[in-house]
């Protein structure tokens, strides 16, 4: 026969034992929360770069990286502006119905210089693999299209990017007409990777999307071969991406503003 006490501590073990069970359970569903979210931040950080670079190389920049992060203002300390203040002007608001006539030179060898706020960016442009796109910017630089336009968005986790092109400074503006995709199959995208001192089109995720917006690969990024590679950054371009990386962006999500204040004073393309 069972006595009290045994009874009482026989009770008092099976209580014991429930509550573990609990504790237990509650730590698997934290767990399963904990990596849920993490795998939601994950595709954001990753997956919108896919970019806009898709969402991280959209036209269009209200992606989901700033939506579902809201740092408080501990988090995000803004680092020293790097760069000088911008030319006298305003971005033109002018905007075409088609594609400019192409009369690119596919034999000759094309520059595009970036006189910005925080240096100079020389880019070699591919006009033989990518006529379309190069005979684009040389008609819109011509017409001044890029001049006082600031640089909009940097991302700084998943991929690694400067986007510039959009007079708005919003990621939404564009010249009017789209281009086709070209040069999707360049030997530099290897392994679903945008190397380093790639410039690429941004598009709107759909096939020829591209309008005027444009980004600079400041470090190796992984980006599915949707996304027109038309030119390279020089060396001394590559320190300037650096300066403006390194200051960060504004949101302290790894997707925003960046803090440095780029803005394109002069973009001229230049045939040789």
């Amino acid at each position: 026969m069972v006595s009290q006490e045994q009874r009482r501590r026989q009770l008092a073990r099976e209580k014991f034992l429930r509550q573990q069970q609990r504790r237990t359970s509650a730590r698997r569903k934290s767990r399963a929360r904990n990596a849920a979210i993490a795998s939601v931040l994950g595709v954001v950080l990753i997956g919108s770069a896919a970019l806009y670079t898709t969402g991280a190389l959209k036209g269009d920049d209200k992606t989901a990286a700033g939506a579902e992060v809201t740092p408080s203002p501990a988090e995000t300390s803004k680092a020293p502006d790097p760069c000088a203040k911008p030319a006298e002007g305003e971005p033109t608001t002018q905007t075409w119905e088609k594609e400019p006539k192409l009369t690119v030179d596919k034999s000759a060898s094309y520059t595009m210089k970036l006189a910005t706020t925080c240096g100079d960016v020389d880019i070699a442009l591919k006009a033989s693999a990518a006529p379309h796109t190069v005979n684009s910017f040389d008609f819109l630089a011509s017409k001044g299209y890029f001049d006082h336009t600031p640089c909009h968005r940097l991302t700084t986790g998943g991929i690694y990017v400067l986007q510039c092109g959009d007079p708005t400074g919003q990621g939404n503006g564009g010249p009017g007409y789209t281009i086709p995709d070209e040069n999707l199959k360049d030997e530099s995208l290897k392994g679903d990777v945008y190397p380093a001192g790639t410039v690429a089109m941004a598009n709107t995720g759909q096939p020829g999307s591209g309008g005027s917006q444009f980004f600079l690969v400041y470090q190796d990024s992984p980006l599915p071969p949707s996304y027109t590679p038309f030119g390279t950054v020089s060396e001394a371009g590559m320190k300037v991406l650096k300066k403006i990386s390194d200051a960060g962006e504004n949101t302290g999500a790894g997707d925003g503003a960046p803090n440095a204040t780029v803005v394109i004073d002069k973009a001229t393309v230049t045939k040789s």
